[in-house]
């Protein structure tokens, strides 16, 4: 019954589950749960969660070298906004584990990619490093400032 209502109605299947584990947790000796959809349903949060910080620091890459490459475009300050809101969001749901497992290698790289295509005004971006300068802890830290990590990168771009 469970693993039917699990493929056609996840939302009232996990509310029972819940509550068949509330009351396996009281010492209730309850029949019904769905060990491997439920098995499944754990491990896929802690992939979702590692999901959201990896899109999320992607994001504000791409807003950060937005600011690097065109520094006095008028959409800076939008840029500079929209940096601070993915970073929060990032930081907010970052674990130790997460921050572990994030390639911010490749997560700038494909960012890099984008930007490098983008023509703002008809204009490609200024140069722009090769290789993230950034650390986790630069964009993850308490109140990053957009400006200087886009001036870092700006600064450490080839000439």
């Amino acid at each position: 019954m469970s693993e039917g209502l699990y493929d056609t109605d996840i939302l009232v299947w996990s509310e029972q589950q819940a509550d068949l584990l509330r009351r396996a947790a009281r010492g209730e000796r309850v029949n019904g749960l769905d060990w491997p959809n439920l098995i499944e349903e754990i491990e896929a949060v802690g992939r979702s969660e590692q999901r959201a910080v990896r899109s999320n620091l992607r994001q504000a890459l791409v807003h950060l070298l937005k600011l690097a490459g065109w520094p006095s475009n008028p959409s800076a300050a939008h840029w500079a906004a929209e940096t601070l809101a993915f970073l929060g969001e990032a930081r907010d749901d970052a674990s130790p584990s997460i921050g572990n497992r994030l390639d911010l290698p490749r997560l700038y790289a494909d960012a890099l990619r984008q930007v490098r295509t983008d023509r703002i005004d008809a204009k490609p971006p200024a140069t722009l490093p090769d290789a993230c300068p950034l650390t986790l802890d630069d964009l993850l830290g308490e109140d990053p400032d957009p400006a200087v990590l886009a001036q870092r990168l700006a600064a450490t771009a080839p000439d």
